[in-house]
């Protein structure tokens, strides 16, 4: 699994002209799932998101997790993580899980957030979806569950 991690003072996800999911200060997830990715990628991530210590405590030093600073979790299902750009100008998805896998790993993503306490918000798998975020730092973190981004 793959991850785009970033604090944001707001995010949101529009589906269809419609918002679907916002938060205010917290982390907005752009979680991808490959092929191969199991429940134990999921926990992984889950675990290590929760308690990355990427917000100023009262000194200005990144020393608070995202429960900590009191925020919470836009999680946001992107396949396009997996796309691979070495080879011609298409990328190609061939890593990335296939759709059933990936919803059900993203799901239980979630659940297992949930389950650190957390408050999480989720965007629609496999829809077409409108992002707005307001980066706070800028702070953006590249996670995986196996290794190399």
């Amino acid at each position: 699994m793959r991850a785009v991690v970033q604090r944001v003072q707001r995010a949101s996800v529009e589906v269809a002209g419609q918002v679907v999911a916002n938060i205010d200060q917290g982390l907005l997830v752009f979680l991808g799932v490959g092929e191969g990715d199991t429940s134990e990628d999921s926990r992984y991530l889950a675990n290590k998101i929760a308690h990355l210590r990427i917000f100023s405590d009262g000194d200005g030093k990144m020393n608070l997790n995202v429960k900590e600073a009191g925020g919470s979790i836009l999680a946001v299902s992107q396949f396009t993580l997996y796309g691979d750009c070495r080879r011609g100008r298409r990328p190609s998805f061939s890593s990335a899980a296939p759709p059933e896998l990936a919803d059900e790993l993203y799901q239980q993503f979630v659940e297992d957030l949930r389950a650190e306490g957390l408050v999480v918000e989720t965007g629609v798998f496999q829809a077409h979806m409108e992002v707005s975020l307001v980066n706070d730092g800028p702070v953006t973190m590249l996670l995986s569950s196996g290794g190399e981004f």
